[in-house]
């Protein structure tokens, strides 16, 4: 029998590359296609982020929950042999359900740390992010494509003896898919990358949901303050997409940290200036049972070993120093033109960056 035969999705006429849908294009081994989904409690309460993932070459499908209550994070993660059938969004005790792709997906966690069954319900049409590459000299070590998706999500989640209930008038959803080139761990960067060593990285990822717009910001700035990317993009349905020129952020950082306390972002166009003021509500690392790097007890597309299944209880009291050179995701609340709305304010700063006024790995806010 044949070790390479042809799966399901053979049979439909959606093929790029003269390949069983089985391979990717690329025989790089980290090639990646995954999601990330936020659940946000509009009061703060709550913060539950979970993501899939897939790894074509190195053979490995896995995923993760988190979930963020008052103190303390609860995380369960999972990880197993990536089979022959891709529509199957599933490895332990985490899947996700596409009953309508880009309207409604499923999202379902049945584990005794932490469960939740949600439906989250698109508000808006996806937009796609900007193309992002990334290099160290001349060495690509990410290529990637994004959307990103705002809407609602209801249902149920449970954790460490207590229960949400998820409602669509409380509870904002937001999501992003992505997939490409991104390092794996294993990845040797090889002399041309020890040779340009990463100065610092200044990072905005902000998808915000009002009731009648969506909003899109993203920043990626080098310790110069050289911007890599950028957009500010508003979407009204039955508008044309309004770009926000140049995002300019003002971060209130918690004395001592990097831990953003409060921002406002400076956007606008020609028809004028407008101001997006971020209110912080809960905070989670995704260095801290997410797999993000630079995690150190799992991080994704790692081989684990058949039905691999872990959970893990954090102690946010606690000092975490890892989670100071990684992204964490912080709930919001926005304000814009009168307009109060919710979402994510991801962020990362870390070595230098000298619009900041942080001088390396060890700068902190006064």
């Amino acid at each position: 029998m044949a070790d390479d035969r042809p799966v399901p999705l053979d049979e439909y006429p959606v093929h790029q590359v003269p390949l069983s849908m089985k391979h990717v294009a690329t025989g790089d081994r980290n090639a990646y296609d995954r999601c990330i989904f936020h659940v946000v409690d509009h009061a703060g309460r709550a913060l539950l982020i979970l993501g899939l993932g897939v790894y074509p070459n190195l053979g490995v499908i896995d995923a993760y929950a988190t979930l963020r209550t008052g103190d303390t994070l609860h995380a369960v993660r999972a990880s197993d042999a990536l089979g022959e059938d891709r529509m199957r969004l599933a490895v332990g005790p985490l899947r996700v359900e596409v009953p309508r792709p880009l309207q409604e997906l499923r999202l379902i966690c049945e584990d005794e740390q932490l469960s939740y069954d949600l439906t989250w319900t698109a508000a808006f049409p996806a937009l796609w992010e900007p193309h992002h590459l990334q290099r160290r000299g001349d060495r690509l070590t990410l290529e990637g494509r994004r959307f990103v998706q705002a809407g609602t999500a209801e249902g149920v989640i449970r954790a460490g003896g207590e229960e949400f209930r998820v409602t669509a008038d409380d509870w904002t959803g937001t999501r992003d898919r992505s997939w490409g080139v991104r390092p794996v761990p294993g990845e040797d960067g090889g002399r041309l990358a020890a040779d340009h060593p990463t100065e610092g990285f200044h990072w905005i990822w902000c998808p915000v949901r009002f009731e009648d717009r969506f909003l899109m910001v993203i920043t990626q700035e080098d310790a110069d303050g050289y911007r890599s990317l950028n957009d500010a993009t508003l979407v009204r349905p039955g508008h044309r997409d309004r770009q926000l020129g140049w995002p300019r952020a003002e971060i209130g950082y918690r004395s001592g940290t990097r831990h953003p306390e409060r921002a406002v972002i400076r956007l606008g166009d020609a028809r004028g200036p407008q101001k997006l003021d971020v209110e912080i509500l809960a905070s989670s690392p995704l260095a801290l049972g997410a797999g993000y790097p630079p995690a150190d007890d799992w991080q994704h597309g790692s081989w684990r070993g058949p039905g691999w299944t872990d959970r893990r209880t954090y102690d946010m009291t606690l000092p975490h120093p890892l989670a100071g050179y990684g992204v964490t995701d912080h709930s919001a609340r926005f304000r814009l033109d009168g307009r109060t709305g919710h979402g994510i304010f991801e962020h990362g700063s870390f070595g230098r960056h000298d619009p900041s006024g942080f001088t390396g790995f060890d700068s902190v806010a006064p």
